[in-house]
């Protein structure tokens, strides 16, 4: 068993997995919370998202480019 702990291929795939996680997942998760709630967040749960914005910046510029969080207008132009 701790041959198996040791093995370099386990600590890549860890590797792997948490940068993944860092900057995939939990960046993806912030822009869709965003996206839903920004004309109804209150005040603490604002200063929550601002404090994991500035945690996983890193991931949130790698979407900045492919994501639109401008609100959707009447159309009316």
């Amino acid at each position: 068993m701790e041959s198996f702990f040791n093995n370099s291929f386990v600590t890549l795939i860890a590797y792997i997995a948490f940068i993944s996680i860092y900057l995939l997942v939990i960046p993806l998760f912030l822009f869709y919370w965003m996206n839903n709630r920004w004309n109804v967040m209150g005040k603490f749960e604002r200063l929550g998202i601002y404090g994991l914005v500035f945690l996983f910046f890193p991931g949130l510029i790698l979407f900045s480019p492919f994501l639109n969080l401008r609100l959707k207008g009447s159309g009316k132009g």
